[in-house]
């Protein structure tokens, strides 16, 4: 899976359009989730329920608005999404299985980082440049976007810099946290030093804010051990500072949030409006969404694009398909937070890791 990710190849059987990851994932999808209905992988647990039902919500949802499209993006996302989901229920299922992932996805960030460098410097992605030279295959699209920095953006194999920034991102906590005790603190600090470029050089917002967060909530954990409810207490100065933005603020916390979320204050400005029309978008179409059909937003908004993944999936598949998907989402982390690892203290830190990666994730990707 890791190895289709990094060297990412398409290609047409027929009029199909396939990747490598999706062809893996059409052979693996379907014997995982007989095996998952089976009880092989355990219990039956909220996501194994919710997932599939965000997916047949989603098909109902492009049935009403796009039919002629329903067959395909149903079946095109719910194999990328359901078909990775199950890809680590399936084989992620102990504490050495995890630190083996976490090892193998470092080492495929390792990689990257050299082609990472080259193309901050040169704007040139080679392995999308390389793969794009072979016959009857190609690979994905050569994103050009402005410079920040005086650096290019580094998309490397994936779609767009904030893919890949994000993908680089989501191993930061993995390593620093979830490692200790495996790896010496020596080469915790250089993968996570490792994983810190690899952010930057995609100059994303989205993913940088990824990684702030997940340090924020280790510090917080460090600086806190001794006190008890110490994320209840977290929790309550967020809730203080927000009241405290909302009433000292003439912007919104959300509109704030998007100001220090962002890399200029157009960008922080034009995400608000999104915003606000996204949400407009969803109580015009509360139920089955909009599907692929484009939005109603002002027409000085030239772009359709809408950088706010969970308004995404509200405008597009309505409330019901939101609800689905994040309640499995959500539900995942609350019933995780509750189990007791004290006792065997590498699952320990393995949880907190995974927690605080889908934290840090949660939020930056209200801005991409």
């Amino acid at each position: 899976y890791f190895l289709f990710i990094l060297i990412p190849v398409n290609f047409y059987v027929g009029p199909l359009f396939l990747s490598s990851v999706r062809l893996f994932l059409i052979v693996m999808i379907i014997p995982l989730f007989v095996q998952l209905i089976r009880g092989k992988y355990g219990r039956i647990l909220l996501p194994d329920l919710l997932f599939p039902l965000f997916l047949v919500w989603m098909t109902i949802s492009l049935i009403v608005n796009n039919p002629n499209m329903a067959v395909s993006q149903a079946g095109s996302m719910g194999v990328e999404f359901l078909g990775g989901y199950l890809l680590g229920r399936a084989y992620i299922r102990d504490a050495q299985s995890f630190s083996t992932m976490i090892y193998c996805l470092f080492l495929v960030i390792l990689v990257t980082l050299p082609f990472a460098i080259f193309e901050a410097l040169t704007g040139k992605p080679l392995i999308l440049e390389c793969i794009q030279r072979l016959p009857v295959i190609f690979s994905e699209s050569v994103v050009f976007t402005d410079k920040r920095w005086g650096l290019d953006r580094a998309q490397v194999m994936l779609a767009h810099p904030i893919h890949y920034g994000l993908f680089c991102s989501a191993i930061f906590s993995l390593i620093w946290v979830g490692m200790k005790g495996t790896f010496s603190t020596l080469v915790r600090v250089t993968a996570s030093l490792v994983v810190c470029v690899c952010v930057f050089l995609s100059l994303s917002s989205g993913a940088l804010l990824s990684v702030v967060l997940q340090l924020v909530l280790i510090s917080w954990a460090a600086c806190s051990s001794r006190i008890r409810s110490r994320w209840l207490l977290f929790i309550s100065i967020l809730i203080v500072m927000y009241v405290a933005v909302d009433m000292l603020s003439n912007r919104t916390p959300i509109r704030v949030f998007m100001s220090y979320a962002t890399f200029s204050s157009h960008n922080a400005y034009w995400r608000g409006i999104i915003f606000d029309w996204g949400v407009k978008n969803v109580w015009l179409n509360p139920i089955f969404g909009l599907g692929f059909n484009d939005w109603i937003r002002p027409v000085y908004m030239y772009s359709g694009s809408m950088d706010n993944f969970w308004l995404v999936m509200a405008v597009r598949y309505g409330i019901p398909g939101l609800l689905t998907l994040t309640i499995g989402f959500v539900g995942s982390l609350w019933l995780i937070s509750r189990r007791k690892f004290r006792e065997h203290t590498q699952l320990w830190l393995l949880r907190r890791a995974w927690m605080f990666t889908f934290i840090g994730l949660t939020f930056s990707i209200t801005t991409v």
